[in-house]
Parts: structure tokens; C-alpha cells; sequence
């Protein structure tokens, strides 16, 4: 970068990815910007330029300037890093320091030192804010640092998770021998070691997973682990219910060796809901009228257990949503698309779980089949074979639903906001 292309970026003013910083303002405030663009999409650091564009410059040496960018890298940073840095002399003797954050670090978040706190930022147009937790959550995805299933829960020891539950996962759908329910000390020995329980300060806690998954009352410590369903009598949202039911509890069901399913849980609960509601549509096969229900249930299933699997657990207090309308069902999930997954990807399989522990025990039942997989083979093939419609796949904000249509939508549905 020279002079010309300096001014010029000067000139086009303060941006998502470029702050400008007086020389001399506190550590705390450089730090915060270092945080929020390595969080973002990087940026720079203009040094010596006021808020509005004029040019101030540095008002120490150029190496007396970086080796206080340096120390505060060092010191009000964590993780450290050693950002890019130069300086470019302007006519007048001024010169400006450039601080340049790359977006590519593998270890986000970084937090900035505020007082004695350690706070993580993120970027937001021009300026910088405080990561909510959810974002901050998602910054631990992103590198693959840490799953947020296998975080412990704060309150759940073993006595949250229903061990009658835990011994029908080991005894019948793992097929091996497991503890009586009274040996509490076998038990922790063995959820312990394989993350159904992790240590924390002195505490043997449950982690999220265990808790979704065996939990006894899962909703006291983890408020978004539930479904609502609902029936609506047309095609909008409305106070007019047909149906509704708050679904909480373990996910998985108990089943015996016959695979007969002895208590329900969350996944089969909805699905039995939804089954209860969906109706039947008739069809003409050559001279005979057939009834058959109006979705598959292969597609609802999977659909279910998608938003299960797959939802962003950060956002507290959000239910996944069932919404059977008169036209479609919509399995509405709680946040965005993993990192790195679009619904281009989705449709051809791309494989990557946002709670990949999680995923992994709902393989074990076979809630889950190939990986992946779900949506382009069955899903969408099912939704076709059954009536010629495409399921509608959709990110938008915080959220993501899955839309399958009873019959192909009227033009009037398809061009407005549902």
C-alpha cells in the first residue's frame, strides 16, 4: 500500500473490516478491535486517523508505536498473536500505522482484556459489540475447538440422567453387559470415560448431550431442549389451534430386544404427533381410489430428527417448532446452518455435524442412518416419489426450516412470505 492508496482508503471511511484509532487511546480499545475482526472476517487498524477521516498520525515513533501494538497483542489478547503491522509516511512528517488481523485464525475466539475481564467481540458494520453467548458459541464451532454437546451443564450430576434409560442404551441397543442401577460408582467410572459425564472443578457433571439424550427433566437445566408442535387449521399461523403439544423429555426411547418401543421419547413423541395429524389425501390408481396418508412418514421422521440432531443449542429458551398447517408440514430449527454448510451442500449430502456427539449415540439407534445422507435420500427423493413436490430448504436469520408441501404449492403460497 502506498500514500495514494491509503488516502484513498481513508477517504471511503470506516467499514466492517476497517477502524480508524487515534494514537494514544487506551490498551482496552485496540485490544477490542483486535478481538472483533480476528472474530469476523479480519480487518485493519488504522493508527493515527480520527473517527471522520482526518489524519492526526502517530504521535511517537513509528517503532515505539509497534511495539506497543505488539504488547498489547501480547499481553490484552488471548490467544496471542503477532498481528501484521507497518507504517506509511504521509506529506507533513505524519505517519500512520496499519494493523492488519487475518480472518484464518484456528483459534477463536479471541478475547480482549477489559479491566480484569476477558471479553470476546465481534464485528457489526462499523462498529464493535460484545459476542451474545450464542455467537460466542458458534466461534468455538467454527475452528472445531469445542462441540457444544459435550459441554458440562451447570446443576446436572448423574442423579439428572435416568439410568433406567442409560442401562437400555448399553444393555440392548450397544448389546453389553452394563452395571446394576445401584452402582453408582461403576456408573460414574463409565459415563465418565466415555463423556456422558465430564469433570469440571472439583464436580462430576452431566454434558449437554446426556442430558438431551437420558435426561430426566432435561428442560430444568437446558429450557431449549423440547419441541413444540402444532396444528393449524389453514395455511398461516393463527389462534385457531387444532392441535398442540409441548413435547419434553429424553430424546431416545426405551426399546426391548424385539426393538419394540417400550417408552417414547422426544423424537418419537413428535413423529407420533405429527402421524396422529397429518390426514390421508386419495388418488386414482387406474380404477382404483387409494387413501394414503399425505405425507410420508420417512420424511417427516427424518425431517424430526434433522432439527434434533442439527439445531444450535446456544439459543436458550427456543423449542424446535412442528407446524402442520392444511398444505404443509415446517420443522423449524433453532439457528444456522453449521459452519461451512449451505443448502446447495445440504441437497448433495455434505456431511458435517454441529453436534457431532450427539449424532453419533442417535446413530446407535438408528435414528440416524448415513451421515449426511438424509436429506438428498430420503427426504427429497421420498417427498418426490410420494407426490412430485421438492421440500423447500431455507435459512434465514437464526433459524432453519425444512417445508414439506402436501401437494405442489399454489402460485399464491409460492410468491408470498408464509
Amino acid at each position: 500500500m502506498n500514500e495514494f492508496e491509503l488516502r484513498e482508503l481513508i477517504f471511503s471511511g470506516e467499514s466492517s473490516v476497517l477502524e480508524f484509532k487515534r494514537d494514544g487511546v487506551h490498551t482496552d480499545s485496540i485490544a477490542k478491535e483486535m478481538s472483533a475482526f480476528l472474530n469476523f472476517d479480519g480487518g485493519q487498524i488504522l493508527l493515527g486517523v480520527e473517527d471522520d477521516g482526518t489524519i492526526t498520525g502517530l504521535s511517537r515513533t513509528p517503532k515505539e508505536a509497534e511495539e506497543w501494538v505488539m504488547d498489547i497483542a501480547r499481553d490484552n489478547l488471548q490467544p496471542r498473536i503477532i498481528p501484521h503491522w507497518r507504517t506509511i509516511r504521509l506529506e507533513g512528517e505524519k505517519y500512520v500505522g496499519i494493523i492488519r488481523l487475518s480472518d484464518d485464525s484456528p483459534e477463536k475466539p479471541h478475547k480482549a482484556k477489559r479491566g480484569n475481564s476477558w471479553v470476546t467481540f465481534i464485528r457489526a458494520g462499523k462498529t464493535s459489540r460484545e459476542a451474545t453467548r450464542e455467537q460466542e458459541g458458534r466461534l468455538y464451532q467454527a475452528p472445531q475447538i469445542l462441540c457444544y454437546d459435550i459441554k458440562s451443564v451447570p446443576g446436572a450430576t448423574l442423579s439428572s440422567l435416568d439410568l433406567v434409560r442409560i442401562k437400555n442404551y448399553f444393555d440392548v441397543i450397544r448389546s453389553r453387559e452394563s452395571p446394576d442401577i445401584t452402582d453408582e460408582a461403576s456408573w460414574l467410572r463409565i459415563l465418565t470415560s466415555m463423556d456422558f459425564l465430564t469433570e469440571e472443578g472439583g464436580n462430576t457433571l452431566s454434558t449437554v448431550a446426556s442430558l438431551l439424550l437420558f435426561g430426566k427433566k432435561p428442560n430444568r437445566q437446558l429450557p431449549q431442549a423440547g419441541i413444540t408442535a402444532t396444528v393449524f387449521s389453514g395455511t398461516r399461523k393463527s389462534y385457531n389451534i387444532i392441535d398442540e403439544e409441548r413435547i419434553r423429555g429424553p430424546l431416545v426411547s426405551i426399546i426391548d430386544s424385539d426393538e419394540r418401543v417400550l417408552e417414547k421419547g422426544v423424537i418419537d413423541r413428535a413423529q407420533e404427533f405429527i402421524a396422529r395429524n397429518v390426514g390421508t389425501e386419495a388418488y386414482l390408481d387406474g380404477a382404483r381410489r387409494i387413501r394414503r396418508d399425505a405425507l410420508p412418514a420417512d420424511a417427516i421422521r427424518e425431517s424430526i430428527v434433522n432439527a434434533v440432531a442439527h439445531r444450535d443449542y446456544m439459543f436458550y429458551s427456543t423449542d424446535i417448532e412442528v407446524s402442520l398447517y392444511e398444505d404443509r408440514l415446517e420443522v423449524i430449527s433453532p439457528g444456522k446452518l453449521p459452519n461451512g454448510v449451505t443448502v446447495e451442500k445440504m441437497r448433495e449430502g455434505r456431511r458435517v455435524p454441529r453436534n457431532a456427539f450427539l449424532t453419533e449415540i442417535l446413530k446407535d439407534y438408528r435414528y440416524i442412518e448415513h451421515l449426511g445422507m438424509g436429506v438428498p435420500d430420503i427426504v427429497i427423493r421420498s417427498m418426490r416419489t410420494h407426490n412430485g413436490t421438492a421440500p423447500d430448504l431455507i435459512e434465514d436469520d437464526d433459524r432453519f426450516t425444512v417445508r414439506l408441501w402436501k401437494s405442489s404449492p399454489s402460485s399464491e403460497n409460492a410468491d408470498t412470505d408464509i
